[in-house]
Formats: C-alpha cells, sequence, structure tokens
C-alpha cells in the first residue's frame, strides 16, 4: 500500500500515540507491517517492549539511514509506519521524501497550530523536491477534548490552512493505559470509544493510498 510518516515540530501531540494504533489497525484488516521509530527517545520502542501485543512484533528502531530503511522495508511490508521526532527537521524531511502520505496531528492550541505550519512548510518542501504529488499531506486533530472551545474549533482552523482534516482523536485515558500495558487501544478492552477513533482514521488513510 504504502509508506506513512507521523510528523511534526512540537512535541506532545500524539505522534507515537497515532503511529502506534494505525499500525494495529492496518495489521487487524490483514495488512503485513513494519513500524520504523525514528525518534532518538523512541517511545514507540518502549512502549511495544511494556507487553507483547502487536507492536512487539512490528517497531524497529532506526538511529540513522531512514530514507534506506524504509525503501529496503517497503519491499516485504504493505504498510510502513514512520514515527518522527519533534524538532528535528532533518528527520522529518526524510520521511517526507519517502512517504506516500504525511499526517501532521495538531492539538488544540494555538502554540500547536504555529508548530504545525512550520512541519507543512517543510513536508512541502520536501514534495517539491521530489517534484511529485507525494507525499499526501493530511491534518489530524489529536488529543482534543470536544467539550471545550478550542477543541470544537480545532477542524475548522486546520481547513483554513488549505490541506484536508482526517477524522480527529480524543483525549481519552485509555490510550494511555493501553499504552502503560504495551497494547494498542484495538487490543485494550477499556479503550472501545478510542479504538473507533482509529479505526476510522485508519480507514481514511486507506481510502488516500488505495487512490
Amino acid at each position: 500500500m504504502g509508506i506513512i510518516a507521523v510528523a511534526g515540530r512540537k512535541g506532545g501531540i500524539g505522534k507515537s500515540t497515532i503511529a502506534g494504533n494505525l499500525a494495529g489497525e492496518f495489521a487487524a484488516m490483514g495488512r503485513t507491517v513494519a513500524v520504523l521509530d525514528a525518534d532518538p527517545q523512541h517511545s514507540l520502542a518502549a512502549w511495544a517492549a511494556q507487553g507483547d501485543g502487536v507492536l512487539a512484533k512490528y517497531v524497529e528502531r532506526v538511529d540513522n539511514g531512514l530514507r534506506a530503511h524504509a525503501r529496503r522495508v517497503e519491499k516485504t511490508a504493505e504498510v510502513v509506519v514512520i514515527d518522527t521526532p519533534p524538532g528535528i527537521t532533518e528527520t522529518l524531511y526524510d520521511a517526507a521524501m519517502v512517504a506516500d502520505i504525511v499526517l501532521l496531528p495538531c492539538g488544540p492550541s494555538p502554540l500547536d497550530l504555529f508548530a504545525l505550519k512550520d512541519a507543512l512548510s517543510l513536508t512541502l518542501k520536501a514534495r517539491a523536491e521530489r517534484r511529485s504529488k507525494k507525499p499526501r499531506v493530511r491534518f489530524v486533530p489529536s488529543r482534543v477534548t470536544m467539550n471545550t472551545n478550542l477543541g470544537r474549533g480545532l477542524s475548522s482552523s486546520l481547513e483554513t490552512m488549505g490541506k484536508k482534516v482526517l477524522p480527529g482523536i480524543s483525549q481519552r485515558v485509555a490510550v494511555a493505559e493501553a499504552v502503560n500495558y504495551g497494547l494498542t487501544v484495538r487490543e485494550y478492552s477499556g479503550a472501545a470509544v478510542s479504538q473507533e477513533e482509529f479505526r476510522a482514521l485508519a480507514r481514511a488513510v486507506q481510502k488516500i493510498l488505495d487512490r
């Protein structure tokens, strides 16, 4: 199917959470999956090591050579998910240079929106360098509390930036609890609502890849 990069210049916006749970959803669809943890903090690898869930099978740490590594695993995996670090533009750029889709999560804070513009600019720079329509760029509302004014208005704010907005992910305790057990929300019995959100996001991403 393709390579999906989850990227952003700011920490704490749910990149690793989205990357890991997307991988879980695609695995549940019967796809062969590879997850590249390119964040020097290796949060995804730490998450996977907490238990024996699906991520324990798929997460690989990548400390250098991201482009070559992604192209290599793409030969055997239908879906490759790349988790990028905050603030390190070179890694974000490398991910955008190989990805079919770049997902840019954004929280409801104005500071999140400011950082999103930087990540979008760098992603579009990579696309211009590739002289291609790839990577496709999509925004993902992330860590959203929908009963707040900021949460309710986030999708509208993102739409004004000129890129399509995919189904969002709410701020829920169950998501963090699943990580604590080394599980995706699909595997965690107390996260049914969050599972539906990640399933909707995965389906939206699949439609883009299928096109």
